[in-house]
């Protein structure tokens, strides 16, 4: 974590960073462009402004206050740029979340302190989920650093440091840009960290600089370009002579991925080793959707007590298993019950491996390290034919009567059926996640959702975001009723930009996921009219359709006129489901969840 403050700081040399071409998009009508500076000044809002549609943002998710109005003028004149205004900080920081997973790296301005708390659970989330976010923020005029005044907007104290506080544990760089001498430095300096690190980041820029000329400030800023990491070559050798020598020695090996193949960008890499070793491939939960599920010996998911049917039996009773880019968490573990043995695991890590109980070798990319390993490693198919002879598929759920009430898992047999290669699923916290696994991806369909911070309503940002950053994409999403409460109002705002995704609103009366972790009567909620909702938000102005569905008819018949006749609308589905009905995976993790949080206190 790097922290720079004005020039207090002083100039550094600024790192070496490498950066995507200006990225080009349909946008939003609804925000024209705004005068600032005559077209030859060189200013700062310009450019931070250029500096991000350089590294591919399109679009900024932005709530105006007065500390950013001025940037926000700059950053709506920007070419190639649009400012996407929210209807609150939390899901603007949700919307950059979501972008980011589409496009790489993602952005979002806020007001100081009561926009940038407010924004900052969404800034920790992508912390947690290895996301590049830039978040900018409108901070207090230059004037008023090193006095002794009180602002709005503040806890009412002299001190303007509370929030830039706030923001370190949770961003990998912090500048704070009240000096226009080193602002172009701050700048760059921030954004490619973000890159580099593949971590959120924080901008603050008083209000009085945005809008002034300075010589630093290029018309048109050099591109700047970052190092690419490399491997310490006689490292390297070394893990993959150790791991060749303990995968080759083992019987029926395997191979999980993990979600830090996204921050290692090594998706390709994994599927060459797949391809190459002839191992059976799971994924782990959070790492669904980062390789294909289309490999020829793809096994499904692994987690646990509740991983996809015969998966666990193949990793679990693997001799040796190779986990690429995995986090262990309580939740992944399925509260610490996963059956697995450090030393039988070679756990590879964005820049590090670890040979079953060691050695472990550093300054290793996995992506050079997957692909090293590629050509080394022995085929060896057993554990996919071990697979094959004990897999038994899966049975279709029952047929309901006529007018049934509609039951959870035939929602989703319906939605396995939309999936394309021009799909994206978000899926929600909540039984989504459970019912989301079981949904075999074709190739190139889209798949994210925030199993490390697990926050709920943010499905919705995320939501608007990826659609956003995912142009071509028909997203569909997944959310529980609770979770929607906590951020509905930006199904306007998605409107606003014209979206067409799909929202399957699953109205079961609470918090599901609560209710078998821990029963109580604070895990029922309000019931609200959610198609009513929705209608209101659209108010006759852009193009929406809705509606409510409580049996498998009025399901098939919604589907059929969202991906047919209302294919260019934002479609809002509402789905009416019994408070108890669950799929048996959440039953099973919310039991072992539980019982990992009700451990008694160790004995002292």
């Amino acid at each position: 974590m790097d922290t720079s403050i004005g020039s207090v700081d002083g100039h550094r040399p600024a790192a070496n960073g490498a950066v995507a071409c200006p990225a080009s998009a349909p946008g939003c009508p609804y925000m024209a462009s705004a005068p600032v500076s005559a077209p030859g000044d060189a200013t700062l809002g310009r450019h931070l402004a250029r500096r991000l549609v350089q590294v591919g943002v399109s679009d900024v998710f932005a709530v105006p206050g007065d500390f950013n109005l001025t940037l926000l003028d700059h950053l709506i004149a920007e070419p190639g740029l649009r400012v996407v205004g929210c209807c609150n900080e939390l899901n603007a920081g949700y919307a950059a979340d979501g972008y980011a997973r589409a496009r790489g790296v993602g952005a979002c301005a806020v007001t100081f302190t009561v926009g940038g708390l407010s924004v900052l659970n969404a800034i920790a989330g992508a912390y947690s989920e290895n996301l590049p976010l830039i978040c900018v923020v409108g901070g207090p005029n230059s004037n008023d650093y090193g006095t002794n005044r009180i602002l709005h907007h503040t806890i009412g104290l002299p001190d303007f440091s509370q929030e830039l506080r706030c923001f370190q544990p949770v961003t990998c760089h912090q500048a704070v840009v009240n000096n226009l001498d080193d602002a172009h430095e701050q700048i760059d300096r921030a954004i490619s960290t973000a890159l580099r690190e593949s971590k959120p980041v924080y901008i603050s820029v008083s209000c009085n600089l945005p809008g002034i000329p300075h010589p630093t400030f290029s018309r048109d800023p050099v591109p700047y370009f970052l190092a690419p990491r490399l491997s310490n070559q006689m490292g390297l050798e070394a893990a993959v002579e150790a791991t060749v020598a303990f995968l080759d020695k083992a019987v029926k090996p395997v191979m999980v991925a993990g979600p830090k193949i996204r921050v290692a960008k090594a998706g390709e890499a994994f599927v060459a080793l797949a391809e190459a070793s002839g191992y059976a491939v799971a994924t782990m939960p959070s790492g669904k959707g980062l390789v294909p599920e289309t490999l020829p010996r793809f096994i499904g998911t692994y987690w646990g007590a509740v991983s996809t049917a015969f998966c666990a039996e193949i990793v679990e009773s693997a001799d040796a298993y190779l986990f690429a880019g995995p986090i262990f968490n309580d939740y992944s573990s399925v509260g610490y019950s996963f059956l697995l043995k450090k030393d039988k695991a070679v756990v590879v890590q964005p820049d590090r491996v670890t040979v079953g109980n060691g050695p472990t070798f550093g300054c290793i990319m996995m992506r050079d390290f997957l692909a090293a390993l590629a050509a080394r490693v022995r085929r060896n198919t057993t554990a996919y034919e071990n697979y094959r002879r004990i897999f038994v598929p899966e049975g279709q759920p029952p047929e309901c009567e006529p007018r049934e009430p509609l039951r959870v898992n035939v929602l989703f047999k319906h939605i396995q059926r939309m999936l394309t290669g021009d799909s994206a699923v978000i899926a929600e916290t909540g039984d989504s996640w459970f019912n989301c696994q079981k949904l075999r991806l074709p190739e190139g369909c889209g798949y994210e959702f925030q199993m490390q911070y697990g926050s709920i309503g943010w499905s919705v940002g995320a939501l608007l975001g990826y659609a956003q950053g995912a142009a071509g994409k028909r997203v569909i999403a997944c959310i529980g009723d609770g979770s929607f409460q906590v951020t509905a109002q930006d199904v306007s705002t998605m409107l606003r930009c014209g979206q067409r995704s799909i929202i399957f609103l699953i109205n079961n009366g609470g918090y599901t996921i609560e209710v078998e972790i821990h029963d109580g009567p604070y895990n029922v909620i309000k019931n609200w009219d959610y198609t009513g909702l929705v209608e209101a938000m659209h108010n006759g102005e852009g193009r929406c359709w809705t509606a409510r569905v409580r049996c498998e008819e009025e399901l098939a018949a919604a589907i059929e006129t969202a991906t047919g006749e209302k294919e260019d609308c934002l479609c809002f589905i509402e789905v009416v489901a019994h408070k108890d009905d669950t799929s048996k995976e959440l039953l099973e993790w919310g039991s072992r969840v539980s019982a990992a949080n009700s451990r008694p206190p160790n004995p002292q």
